[in-house]
């Protein structure tokens, strides 16, 4: 299992920590049986490495659209955000479950992750191997 931790902005640990987002609860995972899993608190994306379409370094992002979950109205994306320096945009091949009500299902997740060039290599040996 690959272990990728979140980039934690010191100005954006007090909101993140009212939304029982923290280093210990937020991670994202590369497991052995080929999995993408991505933890921010108490939500959860949970999907095979073989339905990641696209994976790429993004940001930086603006804060106040950057940090906590975050969705997108106009493609209805998420994100997972706890830095506004940047991260990972994931885009799948089948849309997730949706996390956020009111939202379609997800085509992609940005994951802002403290080593996002390690985390998209990873993303792609195990599709070039899968």
């Amino acid at each position: 299992m690959q272990t990728f931790e979140f980039r934690f902005d010191s100005s954006a640990r007090p909101l993140l920590r009212a939304l029982g987002v923290h280093a210990g609860n937020s991670a994202v995972r590369l497991t052995d049986d080929d999995r993408f899993v991505a933890e921010f608190g108490r939500w959860t994306v949970d999907t095979p490495v073989s339905n990641i379409d696209c994976v790429k370094v993004t940001g930086p992002y603006r804060r106040y659209k950057a940090i906590g979950l975050r969705g997108s109205r106009v493609d209805h994306g998420i994100t997972f955000g706890s830095s506004a320096a940047g991260g990972v945009c994931v885009t799948f091949i089948e849309p997730i479950p949706k996390l956020i009500p009111g939202m379609k299902r997800h085509p992609g997740l940005t994951v802002t992750v403290t080593d996002p060039e390690a985390l998209v290599a990873a993303v792609k040996e195990r599709q070039r191997n899968g």
